[in-house]
């Protein structure tokens, strides 16, 4: 079964940096989780040039930073400072504390990017940082990014998700990446393709509960990300951003976001 949830209406501004919150629990008709097994939380974010997200505290949040356009300069005190853009990809394994900082120079270029937010699999763990080039991206080819800790992947995440991107040209066919026992969840970065006969465009995300085939369809050059997630995996369930206590509740998801959407409507945003 492929669920499909349309641009996401939660969004936060906190002047100059602007977030939008994916919830992949929430596509479900019934949903009992904001996230959908490991896979917490899959936040847009944006920075404007010269802003500066001041030192802060995460725990129990796994976090992918992923950087396809502009520049994210981090600052923590284990590691000083490290720069994620295009070539480079950053993994927070927080645990049990880690604290860090986020800028932009007046000179950077405007700052788009996911922080794919992943429980791990025990409480408190030792933190750690990750950071360090990636291979550049094939075209019509999935690259795969992000695995577990015993995993092929460069970087890792302490929880059964897998983690991949692709850039697509127009017209294109590919196969999802998929795995035995695996779910996948997939966030459209840009462009718009077709699945089936369900079309996707910028900021919409799509569920498949199910570890079978399935082909996608670039109607115009595309980004993705996917991610092979094992649904039953234990989880902790106490990340400072992936499972913040004011998360709405999950039978109040379908509601909210009827009333985010049908607000956006009547302001003309879109």
């Amino acid at each position: 079964m492929l669920y499909r949830g349309a641009k996401s209406p939660i969004v936060r501004d906190m002047g100059g940096f602007k977030t939008r919150l994916n919830m992949p629990g929430w596509l479900l008709p019934r949903p009992r989780d904001h996230g959908y097994g490991p896979l917490a939380m899959v936040v847009e974010s944006m920075l404007e040039p010269g802003r500066l997200i001041a030192m802060h505290e995460h725990q129990n949040d796994e976090i992918l930073s992923w950087v396809p356009d502009g520049v994210m300069r981090h600052n923590d005190p284990a590691t000083g400072r490290l720069i994620t853009d295009s070539a480079h990809l950053m993994v927070m394994n927080a645990g049990k504390s880690f604290w860090h900082s986020e800028e932009t120079l007046p000179s950077d270029p405007p700052l788009r990017m996911l922080q794919v937010f992943v429980r791990p699999h025990s409480l408190d763990l030792p933190p750690n940082i990750q950071h360090g080039p990636i291979a550049p991206a094939p075209v019509n080819q999935w690259r795969h990014l992000v695995g577990t800790e015993d995993g092929v992947a460069p970087f890792f995440v302490r929880n059964n998700v897998d983690i991949f991107d692709l850039r697509l040209e127009a017209e294109a066919e590919v196969t999802f990446p998929r795995a035995e026992g695996r779910h996948l969840y997939f966030y459209l970065f840009s462009g718009s393709i077709q699945v089936g006969d369900v079309g996707f465009g910028a900021g919409d995300q799509g569920l498949f509960l199910s570890d079978e085939p399935l082909d996608l369809f670039s109607t115009r050059s595309a980004l993705i990300v996917a991610f092979l997630i094992e649904p039953n995996a234990g989880v902790a369930r106490r990340g400072t951003v992936g499972d913040h206590p004011k998360i709405p509740p999950p039978y109040l998801a379908r509601p909210l976001l009827r009333l985010l959407h049908w607000r956006d409507r009547l302001v003309g945003k879109t």
